[in-house]
């Protein structure tokens, strides 16, 4: 008999770890004694940033489905997210599920975390911000440069005068890394992690260690920046005969795993809400032995590819090093030539020279959230033979 393990409470079935409602599903987030959705509405991609009204529909949309985890952050859509956020917030449809708000701080000095914090409370209008993270830890060294600023000092701080409700972390750290801080540091109540079907190895032990100590843990990016959709064959093998397409399996895979509480997904339309909220509205848990199966043909390959979060820019030589990431993804999964020219010259209206403007200052590599080989990428895209 497989079991599941919530919290100190055996599961036998695996789908007891999580509390159905109408069209959404919902799990508990660590021991915070809340329950969010397992599908979270994100506020990076929101539609034309300074027409407000398109996303106020987008974030109403998602309550009326259920979703009640809604994250932002300063800097989002030209910075205006947490301004839509706050607007959406004042007319959100009544629901019988709270409302959890997340966003973020990325300053290492704990002067400038607070005024961070305080200004993101104003855009948004509320008292409190339910889930706080410490913004864009890169790896262990980062870590360490926040703690000795002060920003989780100023998070507890925060936490004590009641504008916090739970202090988290979101991280772009390894396993080991992630596993070390949450072991360390039982002050941090849950994660932001990029997870999904292509880097899944590489947090992994993380994710893992995070569930072992109670966390709850976000996953961003679960369709892997729109590698997963836009290459559905390659990925085929994640598919359970009863899936109806692709982007419904990389979202199974994710909430299967009983440590993922919530799928975190960037909507940019009213469709994509729809299309979400139906991945979950006939949903049943992959059993461990499909997860596992799963898990064993996830090859470093797709742990080392792109996602297009931008994080490497600006290039100082002024190379749109996403874009032709992108086309390096391609050519990752095999494409053919006429397939990665196509990219270049009508998806991007890029050519190879455009690689070769590299001066391997190594800016890219230093800031890239997945620690990619960048510089020898640029390299090989500027050989091929355009």
């Amino acid at each position: 008999m497989t079991c599941l393990y919530l919290f100190n409470r055996t599961i036998v079935n695996p789908e007891d770890i999580f509390f159905a409602e109408p069209t959404m599903l919902y799990k508990e987030y660590g021991s915070t004694g809340k329950r969010i959705s397992v599908i979270g509405c994100g506020g990076m991609r929101l539609p034309t940033p300074h027409d407000h009204a398109a996303g106020i529909a987008i974030l109403h949309a998602a309550r009326r489905a259920g979703i009640n985890y809604f994250d932002t952050a300063p800097f989002y859509c030209d910075d205006q997210s947490e301004a839509i956020f706050g607007e959406a917030l004042r007319t959100m449809p009544p629901s019988p599920h709270p409302l959890y708000l997340s966003s973020k701080c990325s300053h290492a000095n704990g002067a400038d975390f607070r005024r961070g914090l305080e200004k993101s409370l104003r855009r948004l209008g509320v008292p409190r911000i339910d889930f706080f993270h410490i913004w864009c830890v890169m790896d262990a060294a980062d870590w360490q440069a926040r703690l000795r600023g002060g920003a989780l000092r100023a998070a507890l701080r925060a936490k004590e005068e009641g504008l916090i409700g739970h202090i988290c972390v979101s991280a772009h750290m390894s396993g080991p890394e992630i596993e070390d801080m949450i072991r360390q540091h039982p002050e941090i109540e849950g994660l932001t992690l990029g997870s999904n079907a292509i880097n899944f190895p590489y947090r992994q032990q993380g994710v893992t260690a995070a569930h072992r100590h109670h966390r709850g843990v976000v996953a961003m990016n679960p369709l892997g920046g729109g590698i997963i959709p836009q290459h559905p064959a390659a990925f085929d093998f994640i598919r359970s005969p009863d899936d109806p397409d692709v982007v419904t399996a990389a979202l199974r895979f994710l909430i299967s795993d009983p440590a993922i509480t919530s799928a975190l997904i960037g909507f940019h339309s009213l469709e994509e809400v729809a299309a979400a909220v139906r991945a979950v509205e006939q949903f049943a848990p992959y059993p461990p032995t499909h997860l596992d199966a799963i898990r064993r043909r996830l090859t470093s390959d797709f742990n080392e590819m792109c996602t297009g979060c931008g994080y490497c820019l600006p290039c100082p030589a002024g190379i749109p090093i996403p874009r032709l990431m992108d086309i390096h993804n391609l050519m990752q999964l095999g494409a053919t030539d006429r397939a990665i020219h196509d990219r270049f010259q009508n998806h991007w209206e890029l050519t190879p020279a455009q690689a070769a403007d590299c001066t391997a200052c190594g800016q890219c590599e230093s800031r890239c959230t997945q620690h990619l080989p960048i510089i020898q990428r640029l390299k090989k895209i500027a050989a091929f033979p355009l």
